[in-house]
């Protein structure tokens, strides 16, 4: 077999050995694309019924609001029962909520309320799916394969933004905006399709929590006690808090900075997928383990590509900086993700997931409000900046902690730090051990 033969079959390793998952990767695909016309349809809506970048902020913060208070929950309900089943549901509920905006956007009813209405319903759900969505990659392909699934989906997923916003745009511009919301309620029967179809006896079971009470707060516990699962949340927080919030003023970069209609948006968007796709491609060909020093380096990178995207002069160098600005953001999510699902014990990953969705969304309300506020009065180009400077400060200290451990330990893991088999606070009732992760 060529090389080139021989990279395409690793880079795609996942898929290739699990039926399973190669239904759940093409339903994701059709549905995403869905999810991101769906997106960028309704930050357009946004600005064309307020022209106000504080009210991209609110709509931001009531989809994803939710997912703050309501994801630990999520993540019992993913511990406790069939994820399977749990994701044909809120696919269902999704479809739904997109016909819904579509029949109101249709017909001329929308106004800005029922859009802020029908946003915070979508949170709802996200609460219930993201949970249960990021811990059943595991099941599909086991533990081994798990960087290099987390991969494909975030390369599947950035893939269909590419093609999803691209699209979005040109619909926008052809029919008009409620075209997107049509497309993404039927998008989700490919979604419901492959998790039908899946083959029950091909999973990989995983321990699940019992059903005795006081499960939320023994995960809450359990990951605050456990130094490996606490360091990546907080820098998680923070990042996702500040920095993440580029895509909420995109629109006003788009519109104000570069005097730009609904296609430059979604070309902006869509090239920030190019550079995400990238990522996710090189992270399931290389299958590297997570570490927080990665990490660390991620987020700086991440921080250097938002402040030259802020900085862009033109509208062409703007499109060029949105390609490592994705690129670097996929690498810091792959890595955080698959960090933490690596390091938690198998009867509670559905709620460790729960707080990485809860800290990944859940930080949208306050961020997407302050953000909003702040491209609304200084300027787009500001939240970049600030989010970038955020970001850089973030992962120089983490990168400056790891380096000043190292020392003090002589270059050799401490226990915390992914040599494995520290005992930890029982997440379910079970005695368990994080598993190592460095």
């Amino acid at each position: 077999m060529s090389r080139a033969g021989v990279e395409l079959r690793r880079t795609f390793e996942a898929a290739r050995r699990w039926r399973n998952f190669r239904l759940y990767l093409i339903g994701q695909l059709i549905s995403a694309a869905g999810t991101w016309m769906n997106f960028t349809a309704s930050s357009w809506l946004v600005l064309e019924l307020t022209g106000d970048g504080v009210a991209l902020g609110v709509n931001a913060a009531l989809m994803f609001g939710p997912t703050l208070l309501l994801a630990p929950i999520g993540g019992v309900l993913a511990d406790r029962f069939d994820k399977r089943r749990i994701l044909t549901w809120t696919a269902t509920a999704f479809a739904a909520t997109a016909l819904a905006m579509w029949g109101l956007v249709s017909t001329g009813a929308i106004e800005l309320w029922m859009v802020y209405s029908l946003s915070l319903v979508t949170g709802t759900i996200v609460s219930l799916d993201m949970p249960a969505r990021h811990s059943f990659y595991v099941e599909m392909v086991g533990p081994d394969l798990l960087t290099n699934a987390v991969s494909l989906n975030s390369a599947a997923f950035t893939g269909a933004r590419l093609f999803g916003q691209l699209a979005a745009g040109a619909l926008i511009l052809a029919f008009g905006i409620g075209i997107c919301f049509l497309v993404d309620g039927f998008s989700y029967l490919a979604m419901i399709a492959a998790l039908a179809a899946m083959r029950p006896d091909e999973l990989h079971p995983q321990e699940r929590s019992t059903r005795e009470r006081g499960h939320l707060l023994a995960g809450l516990r359990y990951v605050w006690r456990t130094d490996e699962l606490r360091q990546p949340l907080l820098v998680i927080a923070i990042v996702f808090t500040v920095a993440f919030q580029f895509a909420v003023t995109m629109p006003l970069l788009a519109k104000r900075e570069f005097n730009g209609d609904a296609g430059v948006f979604a070309l902006m968007s869509g090239l920030t997928g190019v550079g995400m796709f990238a990522a996710g491609i090189m992270f399931a060909n290389r299958n590297v383990p997570p570490t927080m020093r990665r990490l660390g380096a991620f987020v700086l990178g991440f921080g250097v590509a938002l402040v030259a995207a802020g900085a862009a002069p033109t509208r062409p160098i703007a499109y060029l900086a949105m390609v490592p600005l994705g690129f670097t953001c996929m690498a810091f999510m792959i890595t955080a993700n698959t960090l933490l699902q690596l390091r938690a014990a198998p009867q509670a990953r559905g709620r460790v997931m729960a707080l990485y969705g809860a800290v990944f969304l859940g930080s949208t309300p306050l961020g997407s409000v302050i953000i909003g506020w702040v491209g609304e009065h200084v300027g787009a180009r500001a939240t970049f900046h600030l989010g970038g400077i955020t970001a850089m400060a973030v992962g120089a200290s983490v990168l400056w902690l790891r380096r000043r451990s190292n020392a003090t330990t002589g270059g050799q893991p401490r226990a915390h730090e992914g040599a494995g088999g520290e005992a930890v606070p029982d997440p379910g009732g079970v005695t368990s051990a994080v598993p190592g992760g460095q």
